[in-house]
């Protein structure tokens, strides 16, 4: 055994002194709708409902054990991370300064502050997190404390790693097919390099948001880019830029093994699992599963793992989530009519709708014409060939009509 798996064995047992193991469980719905062993590794179900405790107890333990442990640690994050530091700080009594943005939704903020209770101060820090960073990291650098980064650190590496030779530990053998989701790349650096330290014939599988491939653009840049947009809906997951020592475990995945799914698709398989499993996922906590309709030829038969990241999901985000579902299946359509400004326009126009088409929202925008006006219409319906119908009799009855349903400039400035 290499230096690897043997570190990551020592980072386990330091966490069973800690919390213990997550659940490794078949289910059963996803085997039979693919025809292969499906599993689950349930890191949502960890103490903070997600695999980043694991990384930060590493770091916390390592340091501890020092000739002279550092009597602070510092931070920077607006999620699970923030979460997991916080759970450590608390449990191994030690004080935590954290760096949040100021923007940070205040039910991320609460749920940071139960988990560390008296033993971490949050600061609400800049608009974007890179404010929040460069402020953590001043501090660190003026009280000396020790900063815990998020992903790009070789005792976070290891510490994430743990999460593989739980899976490995309770199947009795390594999984024909890991799939992993990827943000900064800790949890993947660590299964990768785990796995092939330790001769496993394993095949992986990595996915990341269509919105924010940083990895896929790394691999095909030969390096760490920085993207200069992302969309940061899969907030788990929504990275710029692949860290540096996780790329150094990352550098020889095939782009072929990086699979990214859109973001509209991820909320389905949210909704799905939620509805038919019961089973609450966050966005990125989605990816693995999402991503088996991709892969159902490779897996038929196989013994297939999917992390599944982590379940700090918020309900108030669920309609949106919802409607993102329906939107990338086709059910749900937004229009901008120009509708004549007279009496019985709108009865006509409800004429046109098919039997299962439904009107979930009606707004007068503007008069855009002395005998026009602009209408913005939200439409759903049973199934997708039901609006090419209805756009057929708009057009016929002279109805002129845009389709802004993936206009994201236009759905972002009036829907």
């Amino acid at each position: 055994m290499t230096a690897f798996p043997r570190a990551v064995e020592a980072a386990m047992a330091r966490m069973r002194t800690a919390f213990p193991a997550s659940p490794l469980q078949r289910n059963a719905y996803l085997s039979q709708r693919y025809g292969a062993e499906i599993y689950l590794k349930r890191e949502d179900l960890t103490e903070v409902r997600s695999y980043k405790i694991r990384g930060a107890c590493n770091v916390f333990s390592k340091a501890l054990e020092e000739v002279t442990p550092p009597t602070d640690f510092v931070c920077a994050s607006a999620g699970n991370h923030a979460q997991g530091f916080a759970w450590c700080c608390a449990r191994m009594g030690v004080r935590g300064v954290i760096f949040m943005p100021s923007t940070t939704p205040q039910q991320k903020v609460d749920k940071t502050a139960a988990f560390g209770g008296q033993a971490v101060e949050i600061r609400l820090t800049g608009d974007f997190f890179d404010e929040c960073l460069a402020a953590a990291r001043d501090y660190t650098a003026e009280s000396g404390a020790r900063f815990v980064p998020p992903f790009d650190a070789p005792d976070i590496i290891e510490g994430q790693a743990t999460v593989t030779l739980e899976i490995v530990e309770a199947l009795g053998r390594a999984p024909d097919m890991l799939i992993l989701p990827v943000g900064g790349g800790g949890l993947s650096a660590g299964a990768t390099r785990l796995l092939a330290e330790c001769d496993a014939p394993t095949e992986l599988r990595y996915v990341e948001p269509e919105g924010a491939a940083s990895l896929k653009r790394a691999v095909e840049e030969g390096m760490p880019v920085t993207l200069p947009q992302i969309d940061g809906f899969v907030d788990g997951a929504a990275v710029a830029r692949i860290g540096d020592a996780t790329f150094a475990n990352l550098s020889r995945v095939f782009p072929a093994q990086i699979l990214t799914p859109p973001e509209e698709r991820i909320c389905g398989s949210m909704v799905e699992m939620l509805n038919v499993e019961g089973i609450v996922l966050e966005p990125a906590g989605a990816l693995a599963i999402d991503v088996l309709q991709d892969l159902r030829e490779e897996i038929a038969g196989k013994t297939v793992v999917c992390v599944a990241s982590g379940g700090n999901f918020d309900f108030e985000r669920l309609p949106d989530v919802k409607e993102r579902a329906l939107r990338f299946r086709g059910l749900k359509k937004y229009y901008v009519l120009r509708m004549p400004q007279r009496t019985g326009a709108l009865k006509d126009f409800l004429g046109l709708l098919g039997p299962n088409d439904d009107i979930f929202r009606f707004e007068y925008l503007k008069k855009s014409a002395r005998n026009f006006g602009s209408v913005l219409i939200g439409i759903d319906s049973d199934a997708p060939e039901n609006f090419p119908r209805l756009c057929e009799r708009m057009a016929a009855t002279g109805i002129a009509y845009q389709d802004i349903t993936d206009n994201a400039d236009l759905m972002g400035l009036i829907v």
